[in-house]
């Protein structure tokens, strides 16, 4: 458990490094620490609010010359990189870089929240609709990246932060990429030749682990992060090494649709032709109409049919004849042979000259009165 430095403390307590650094960068806490270097958090007391910002300090453990030499070039390679790129919204701000007391120090920006990394340790895996956001929100900024000729060549869950506070930048996405220490700047000559193989082997694409990385390479990485992200397991586990190829959709926790598991197949193939050749190109697909995945339909509301009304003649005959059909019944009337019959007839079912109406009579002559003539 890294210690907090308390206060007015000169010295770091877990390892004595001076706490303030320009007489304006205090340090808190350690962080991090890798094989060259280490990170704190720390605060600003040059601003009334005293803002927190990280300190990364490069720190080489004895590992050969020619590494120390490659490890501090990279460390000043990255200072570059943030600052050139670090206006972006989604990229940390470089605050500042310098030597002191013979160790290398770059400041930057504190992004507050949680790296995918810890996201995918509390909820196991993500869902299609968490990983298409991711895609929405982190392929521009590697538009931009690409854009300004940077290779990142690092790309993984831990290197990317959701911000829990409200952005300051203007950002439409709360998703930060961070950590440039191997970040590329992709000249022509640097593209054609290959360099130090660099990156985190899980996530880092064939041709980067042989030491040539492009554009495609970090498009490799974020399809990697995906399909981890996806099944909550190694990226390791999830490529057949007897089969040579990708088994990922065996172990995931939720289907996906057929169209995002294309796009990531096609971000995640070995050769670099058969690959996506930039952001563009993937968020081109993954917004493409033929591309949104296929939802259930709502079920249309049922149609109301109208009742079949008859024609007022026929609609009388038929009434003519029922009524007949009554008649034969109770009082031993002839019925009609057919409803036209009936119709034809019109006849009154009792007449004046006739006896005195039964019950029966006069009930069917208001049925009639009420059905047919209802006027009268």
């Amino acid at each position: 458990m890294p210690h907090q430095n308390l206060e007015g403390t000169k010295f770091c307590r877990s390892c004595g490094s001076k706490l303030l650094l320009k007489d304006r960068y205090r340090a808190i806490k350690p962080i991090g620490q890798g094989g060259f270097g280490r990170t704190f958090l720390a605060v600003d007391e040059d601003k009334p609010s005293k803002p927190r910002c990280v300190i990364k300090q490069f720190f080489p453990q004895a590992q050969g010359t020619s590494n120390i030499q490659k490890a501090a070039e990279l460390f000043h390679q990255e200072a570059m990189r943030l600052d050139e790129l670090g206006q972006h919204p989604q990229i940390p701000d470089l605050l500042a870089h310098f030597e002191q007391d013979g160790f290398s120090y770059l400041v930057q920006e504190f992004i507050e929240g949680l790296t995918l990394s810890q996201e995918l340790a509390s909820k196991r895996s993500f869902n299609e609709t968490e990983i298409r956001q991711l895609l929405n929100d982190l392929l521009p900024v590697l538009q931009f990246v690409h854009s300004q000729q940077v290779i990142h060549r690092d790309i993984k869950p831990a290197n990317i932060i959701r911000r829990s506070l409200p952005l300051q930048k203007g950002s439409q996405g709360g998703i930060v990429l961070v950590d440039f220490g191997a970040s590329k700047v992709a000249t022509k000559a640097a593209l054609q030749q290959t360099g130090t193989t660099i990156g985190s082997p899980e996530y880092v694409a064939p041709e980067q682990a042989r030491g040539w990385a492009v554009f495609a390479s970090d498009i490799y990485s974020l399809g990697v992060t995906c399909i981890h992200l996806l099944t909550g397991l190694s990226p390791f586990n999830l490529y057949d090494i007897q089969q040579d190829r990708w088994v990922w959709r065996q172990f995931l926790k939720r289907p996906v649709s057929d169209a995002l598991g294309k796009i990531l197949d096609k971000t995640i193939e070995s050769a670099i032709a058969r690959r996506y050749q930039s952001a563009t190109e993937v968020l081109r697909d993954l917004n493409s109409q033929s591309a949104a995945p296929a939802m259930p339909k709502s079920p249309s509301p049922p149609v109301k049919s109208s009742p079949v009304v008859a024609p007022p003649t026929a609609a009388k005959g038929i009434i003519d004849q029922e009524l007949a059909d009554v008649s034969s019944q109770f009082l031993g009337a002839k019925p009609a042979k057919n409803h036209q019959e009936a119709a034809n007839s019109q006849k009154p079912l009792s007449s004046p000259n006739t006896k005195p109406k039964s019950p029966i009579e006069q009930e069917l002559e208001e049925l009639r009165s009420q059905f047919i003539d209802p006027g009268k």
